[in-house]
């Protein structure tokens, strides 16, 4: 194995494992040990960050130059990874409207007419409040979102970094006593 067939081996093995834990961070709910933020009302569709699977399964790595690169085709993966704020939109606010128009169609009703007062119900109700105080909002105002990182340095990627590295250099040295004792 020639040096440059190592640092191509190392940087692809580093690519592959960085990718898996990153996935990972999505079954933690947590950027390796630093937990996401909790959303301020839970959506009965379940976690903020995998409710379709979609900005998971968004996130390839390619490798140029020696450089591993991750990224995401998907608009709003840097407002997750980073935090920040958007501004409300008109076509935001109808999406709003059409989620609040959804969660009050769940919500069942008494013979009497009166709502129920079932655990459904109780999670549809907060839910439907929640997205009408969204599309209540005035086109222009922020909404802050907060940061929930899936991606990037963390202390954890140096150890994998280290780790991977020594498997590697352990697998060369081999190589090389191999062929210096013939």
């Amino acid at each position: 194995m020639e040096i440059n067939d190592l640092e191509k081996k190392i940087t692809q093995d580093l690519a592959v494992e960085l990718a898996d834990e990153f996935d990972r961070n999505f079954e933690r709910k947590a950027f390796f040990t630093e937990k996401w933020a909790s959303p301020k009302i839970n959506n009965a569709r379940g976690s903020v960050m995998n409710r379709s699977g979609n900005l998971r399964r968004s996130i390839k790595y390619s490798v140029r130059d020696g450089m591993i690169l991750f990224s995401s085709s998907l608009p709003y993966a840097s407002i997750h990874n980073e935090g920040g704020e958007i501004t409300v939109t008109a076509q935001m606010k109808k999406y709003f409207w059409a989620m609040y128009y959804k969660a009050v169609g769940g919500i069942t009703t008494k013979v009497d007419g009166g709502e129920s007062k079932s655990k459904k119900n109780v999670k549809l109700t907060a839910e439907a409040a929640k997205w009408k105080g969204l599309a209540l909002m005035k086109v222009g105002q922020k909404i802050k979102v907060e940061k929930r990182q899936m991606v990037g340095d963390h202390p954890q990627v140096a150890k994998i970094v280290k780790g991977v590295i020594d498997d590697n250099m352990e697998l060369f040295n081999q190589e090389l006593i191999k062929k210096f004792t013939r």
